[in-house]
């Protein structure tokens, strides 16, 4: 049997699904924070249960489900890093999050690439961004491996005050 020959052919993210407590306060944040905009509705039994949010510029797209339990439980949890160009862009991102008085964890040289962590939404989830421009690239196949990423970690820009 060729395993080679049997991957199943995959194309990238869909959307990404996120529980949250209060799907206005929650589309408000993304709306003003991220520039994410309504593109559907979901209602079940006559109740509005989730929106998807599209962004503009190409980001992911964003599915808010009314689930407080599970929010609550998933808070601090970061579940994705949304991509962005390159390092110019990651510090512009952190300039408009700064002038938005939203708390971040600064820009920080990752294991390949650049990344803006410890951005929290509403419900306390961890929105998390990495450049698709590489610092460093690696063989293919090769494994690459950072040791406890917060001690290693090169800060290239200091957290928002």
């Amino acid at each position: 049997m060729n395993v080679e020959a049997d991957i199943p052919s995959l194309v990238g993210v869909h959307h990404l699904k996120l529980p949250v407590r209060d799907l206005a306060r929650s589309e408000t944040w993304y709306g003003r924070t991220l520039g994410y905009r309504r593109a559907a509705e979901f209602v079940e039994q006559g109740a509005l249960i989730e929106i998807v949010l599209s962004h503009p510029a190409g980001g992911p797209d964003l599915a808010l489900r009314l689930a407080p339990d599970r929010a609550e439980a998933a808070a601090g949890f970061d579940y994705f890093a949304i991509a962005v160009p390159d390092s110019a862009a990651i510090e512009a991102l952190a300039a408009r999050l700064e002038a938005l008085d939203q708390p971040h964890g600064g820009v920080w040289r990752g294991l390949r690439g650049w990344v803006l962590p410890q951005l929290h939404d509403p419900d306390g989830h961890e929105v998390r961004f990495y450049t698709i421009e590489e610092h460093t690239s690696g063989e293919p196949g090769e494994v690459m491996r950072m040791v406890d990423p917060q001690e290693s970690a090169e800060q290239v820009r200091p957290p928002a005050p």
